[in-house]
């Protein structure tokens, strides 16, 4: 069963992102659900094809978790994005927030820090369900780096296509502009 595309037109619009870089940005995660179905049909043929031994069949194993990566964290990108008041203090989020990092202030400085670092990736706010405890990661690449056994609650996106067209080099100003959109809700609704 193919993977599908989700639709995130409801986001053009939202303040501090063009409807160009929204469009873009669309095409790119479009992208890698293709790719994903595209590596999973050939992946399924080697197998029966009997060429599971194959370094072909190796290298798409390994590509296997760039593009659906790509594609996953694309979808929890958009769905924390669209709100207007940001993680509630008081939700699920914030309290965890509090507790793992003494204070929500605290937590917001160490993401957005992590965001501005030099590079491109992803800043993802994992919930290490093992340990009951938050913990910002800066995930440089799709398929590396994410820990084992967390759950992503929110992500954003550090790689230039989500943020040059409207702010150049100018980071923090996208960081802000992602702030001000947070959808709190489904951060919220992630939380184990």
């Amino acid at each position: 069963m193919p993977y599908a595309a989700k639709d995130y037109a409801k986001l053009i619009g939202m303040q501090g992102f063009s409807e160009n870089l929204l469009k873009n940005h669309f095409t790119l995660y479009q992208g890698y659900v293709t790719n994903t179905n595209k590596v999973l049909d050939t992946l399924d043929q080697f197998l029966k094809d009997g060429k599971a031994a194959s370094p072909e069949f190796a290298e798409l194993k390994r590509r296997l978790g760039w593009e659906f990566n790509g594609m996953r964290l694309h979808e929890y990108y958009f769905e924390n994005l669209g709100g207007s008041g940001g993680i509630s203090k008081d939700g699920k989020a914030g309290k965890k927030i509090a507790e793992s990092f003494g204070n929500y202030d605290a937590w917001e400085k160490d993401f957005r820090a992590t965001g501005a670092m030099r590079g491109i990736g992803w800043v993802v706010l994992y919930q290490d369900t093992a340990a009951n405890r938050l913990i910002n990661f800066w995930i440089n690449e799709h398929d590396v780096s994410h820990p084992a056994g967390c759950v992503p609650l929110l992500i954003m996106d550090v790689f230039e296509h989500a943020f040059m067209l409207d702010y150049g080099l100018k980071r923090a100003d996208y960081i802000e502009a992602f702030f001000k959109n947070i959808n709190g809700a489904a951060v919220d609704a992630r939380v184990k």
